[in-house]
């Protein structure tokens, strides 16, 4: 089979993830049939606006427009020229935890309606172990067609995606020899590194560990928080400190984890190995750490701050709401700022709340019920508490001292990031700055707490 004639690709999913891989393809020489079915984000597309930022995409999504290498549309394409479907659409948790797989099984029923002997499928989704062999095979071969299937996960970085699509060598997880081959060929036109594995559940694998070994990694740094929190010490001495030279540790620093991968992929993989009576207990319990993280905080931030004030307006501001600052995003799947957020109204259901975000647009602050503040200065102006949630730039060059001035008093600046050392800080009298860390998660529960004034 001559598999140079895999040059016009459909793309179907053109999040993040399917419109970045669009756009490299593109480039690379495909003709490249992009699929969405949000009208929404194919109306932004087709002007050259991505529907999420991502640097030096609009530019390059625009050229590739033009040029006639990428075409966009809301429905599969009638075009016999299409040899390879990509499958990137998404794969949320429903309400019971579960990964959803029901846009997975309908794309792949519609690219079945389509299939030509000789044509490619490959599922680039984050989707539990098994899924290609279980789901998207049996769906093709009711068809009769003969066909090649993989999947080869995705696995860029948000905010570096077009540079990593380019560089990070490709996994491929074919269900035969041939296909193995066939998909290397593709992949090898956009990466100098394609890595080809025996079958499918070993790339789906991959996925899942590489990105629940990330959150186990995080969630020990956050343990150790915890600890040196209730041992009244630094955990940003402990571990910068601790791994100085020595190479043999290498801890990250504590902070919030989330967004659309590390928020779900254990999960996934949980769900995956229980199906098969194995329970993942590390991976299980490295997720409970890092979404328990927010609701204890949340405590003890409502805590200290309704210790203070008996009655009256609380004005509280959250900075950072993308579930990453760097690289930066507007990113706010699977932001950790949302059950932060949750959990502050619960406790002090009478403040006002608003938000500010370097990259996230005022309108998606609204539609987290803030109000929008489109500076630093009226992010602190009269607030009461102010959290710095991620760890974009600008809140680690930020003038702290000086910003706040502006604040009411007794007041608070928690700082999830370390970002300062509170020795070098110059604070009025009230103003209290705390960092994640340094603090027991017990003291200051607003549901128990000493509202004395301090």
């Amino acid at each position: 089979m001559d598999y140079q004639h895999d040059r016009t690709v459909c793309i179907i999913g053109l999040g993040y993830v399917g419109l970045t891989l669009a756009i490299i393809m593109a480039e690379a020489g495909y003709t490249v049939r992009g699929v969405e079915l949000n009208r929404d984000f194919t109306d932004r597309i087709v002007t050259g606006k991505a529907h999420f930022h991502e640097p030096g995409l609009d530019e390059r999504l625009g050229f590739q427009l033009a040029a006639g290498r990428f075409h966009v549309g809301n429905a599969l394409p009638d075009d016999p020229a299409v040899s390879l479907y990509i499958i990137t659409v998404g794969t949320p948790l429903g309400p019971d935890g579960k990964v959803r797989l029901d846009m997975v099984r309908r794309v792949t029923r519609e690219i079945a309606d389509r299939l030509k002997d000789g044509d490619a499928v490959v599922l680039r989704s984050t989707v539990k172990i098994g899924t290609t062999r279980d789901v998207v095979m049996p769906i093709l071969a009711e068809t009769g067609r003969d066909v090649d299937v993989a999947f080869c996960p995705e696995r860029t970085l948000e905010g570096r995606a077009l540079y990593e699509l380019t560089h990070l060598p490709q996994i491929i997880g074919a269900a035969s020899e041939r296909g193995s081959v066939r998909l290397a060929q593709v992949f090898n036109a956009i990466t100098p590194t394609v890595i080809r594995v025996r079958d499918p559940e070993t790339a789906e694998m991959i996925k899942l560990i590489d990105n629940t070994s990330r959150d186990v990694g995080f969630a020990f740094a956050n343990e150790v928080a915890r600890l040196c929190g209730a041992v009244g010490i630094s955990a940003a001495e402990v571990i910068t400190f601790g791994k100085l030279g020595y190479a043999r540790t290498q801890l990250p620093m504590p902070g919030p984890v989330g967004g659309p991968c590390l928020s779900k992929d254990s999960h996934i993989l949980v769900e995956s190995m229980t199906d098969r009576g194995v329970m993942p207990e590390i991976a299980a319990a490295a997720r409970t750490i890092n979404e328990r993280l927010m609701v204890e905080t949340a405590r003890y931030m409502a805590g200290q701050v309704l210790r203070w004030h008996r009655s009256g307006a609380l004005k509280v501001t959250l900075m950072g709401l993308a579930f990453k600052g760097q690289p930066e995003t507007d990113d706010l799947r699977g932001s950790t700022a949302i059950p932060l957020l949750a959990e502050l109204r619960r406790l002090m259901p009478e403040a006002a709340f608003c938000g500010y975000d370097p990259i996230v647009s005022a309108q998606d602050l609204s539609a987290l019920g803030l109000t929008p503040l489109p500076d630093l200065t009226q992010a602190f102006d009269g607030s009461h508490l102010v959290v710095i949630h991620n760890n974009h730039p600008a809140f680690q060059a930020m003038p702290l001292s000086r910003l706040s001035r502006g604040m009411a008093r007794p007041g608070m600046v928690y700082d999830f990031w370390n970002n300062f050392l509170p020795e070098r800080l110059t604070l009025d009298a009230g103003i209290r700055y705390v960092a994640l860390g340094t603090h027991s998660m017990g003291a200051g529960h607003a549901e128990s707490a000493d509202c004395s004034a301090p």
